[in-house]
């Protein structure tokens, strides 16, 4: 008994009087490790966001449309107030045309007089958005370690596209095109790769969802419009 209690005063003296100091560069500093090896946890980052304006150039291909082959090239304008929270603007410049399953459709009848495909063609689109980056993290790939941030955006787009619905309305106007704008919602979800505290290399995908007119009913629907880019990015 008088031992256990001499154990318990000495602990509390060793409490009492002793001061730990457990600062986050104390816990994780290896010293033995080559001074080119740094170690960083997961919660620590290594690159940062929080203050940096970015600008991103790049491209890709759009993924919806079942009649149409179409590509982007993107530029992007953002910064980020916080490591979680930022702002950015986007310009798209599409290029599209039929591809060949609207060839298809259209041979497909007797002596190739097959239907008319209803298709659209984005031309362009811009938009504005809010950013939200919660998720960071780090691959370990080849003996090198990625640092990689999740990045999620919601805003308002303005698109312009052109399509054929005068053709189901006159066989003389078949070859005519018809230009529109729209309004619409813009979201995406990124991943960006960073090469140096400047330079990285995003993946997104961007889409708009918009409202435009039904040719076969009438009234509205929504259409939506995707793009997968790829991009090199530089932070200031």
């Amino acid at each position: 008994m008088k031992s256990k209690l001499k154990a318990l005063v000495l602990l509390f003296s060793l409490l009492s009087t002793s001061q730990i100091f457990a600062s986050e560069k104390d816990i994780y500093e290896f010293s033995w490790l080559d001074p080119d090896k740094e170690v960083y946890v997961l919660q620590n980052r290594k690159f940062r966001k929080a203050g940096h304006l970015h600008v991103n150039a790049g491209g890709g291909i759009t993924t919806s449309g079942a009649f149409v082959t179409s590509t982007a090239i993107q530029g992007r304008v953002g910064y980020f107030m916080t490591e979680d929270f930022g702002i950015e603007g986007l310009y798209s410049k599409n290029n599209g045309k039929e591809n060949d399953t609207a060839k298809g459709v259209r041979s497909s009848g007797p002596q190739g007089t097959g239907t008319t495909p209803f298709r659209r063609i984005v031309d362009n689109y811009w938009g504005v958005m809010a950013l939200w980056s919660p998720f960071y993290s780090k691959i370990n790939t080849f003996n090198k370690i990625v640092y990689m941030d999740w990045i999620f955006g919601v805003g308002y787009s303005q698109l312009k596209e052109k399509n054929n619905k005068l053709a189901f309305q006159s066989a003389a106007l078949a070859n005519q095109e018809t230009l529109e704008t729209h309004s619409g919602v813009m979201w995406e979800a990124g991943l960006k790769f960073y090469l140096d505290q400047s330079f990285s290399i995003r993946a997104d995908l961007t889409s708009v969802l918009y409202s435009a007119n039904n040719v076969a009913t009438t009234g509205t629907s929504l259409k939506t419009n995707y793009d997968a880019t790829l991009s090199l990015g530089y932070s200031f």
